[in-house]
């Protein structure tokens, strides 16, 4: 965050062990409210399993925050953007239908990519992910990190960590890559508004280079939000999101204190602009 500049007091989006977080929903909560923060977003990867006891932990430490979660979504080429939901009726049973079948396209994919990595020689106990609830590629990573079998090959190829094994064999492209089939973006959105919701695009700058176009077509598909505010974004980007007029967001994009990037609350910048959090502006 450049010098001089308050860090915000909301952070929308979070991910708890009901994901790929390190820290359970109570443990997520409690260290957001110890940095400061007053209005919080649990943000789980396509589940809302951690809403009760996160809204139970608010109440405790006396912050607001609102049931979410994490769509991934695909869309032409692009086959892991994501899509969060505010404001959502985490107990809706159409959503929860919804995000059980989202979790089964997850957990399928990722159980093909763990026996792609196996044919590339690697060696990965699946028992570290086997029966999570929603499984994802950092978990295959830890899978191949701490497995001592791969040690070697890991330090040939120069690979000393996520940010290494990501790009050599876990995104679109890579030798270990499996795409994921649904939801689209489009489903994604209605699916959050069929819950009450409103839906924003995460981080957009994270997975496109010119996102400007995309983000005009997923406001015609009903999109209400974009997230402007992000560690990674700049000022420059974080103001083309914020004049697409639509609801502006921010986050950290917390997964706990121990991640290479994301591991600590209110650690993004507005870049001197007053964000629109539409219905969590109250």
């Amino acid at each position: 965050m450049p010098t001089g500049q308050t860090a915000p007091t909301f952070d929308l989006q979070s991910h708890s062990t009901h994901s790929d977080g390190a820290l359970a929903p109570a443990g997520v909560v409690e260290r957001a409210a110890n940095a400061g923060v007053t209005l919080l977003a649990l943000t789980d990867h396509d589940t809302v399993d951690g809403v009760p006891e996160a809204l139970a932990a608010a109440r405790a430490n006396n912050i607001q925050l609102t049931p979410a979660a994490e769509l991934s979504a695909v869309y032409d080429a692009y086959e892991d953007l994501h899509i969060l939901g505010y404001d959502l009726d985490h107990t809706d049973s159409a959503l929860l239908d919804a995000l059980h079948d989202f979790r089964a396209d997850r957990v399928r994919r990722i159980f093909a990519m763990a026996d792609r990595l196996r044919e590339l020689g690697f060696v990965l106990d699946d028992g570290g992910f086997k029966h999570h609830e929603a499984p994802g590629r950092p978990h295959l990573a830890d899978a191949i990190l701490t497995n001592p079998a791969n040690a070697n090959r890991l330090r040939e190829e120069g690979i000393d960590g996520k940010n290494a094994l990501f790009p050599a064999y876990l995104v679109p492209g890579a030798p270990g890559y499996v795409r994921r089939s649904r939801p689209t973006v489009k489903q994604a959105i209605d699916v959050i508004h069929a819950a009450g919701g409103f839906a924003v695009w995460a981080h957009p700058y994270w997975d496109v280079t010119d996102p400007v176009p995309m983000l005009r077509e997923f406001a015609g598909d009903g999109i209400d939000g974009v997230e402007a505010f992000y560690p990674t974004h700049t000022a420059e980007q974080a103001r083309t999101l914020y004049d697409s007029g639509l609801i502006t967001t921010g986050s950290s994009d917390f997964h706990g204190p121990g991640h290479e990037l994301f591991n600590r609350f209110r650690g993004f910048s507005l870049y001197g602009l007053e964000p629109n959090l539409g219905p969590l502006a109250r």
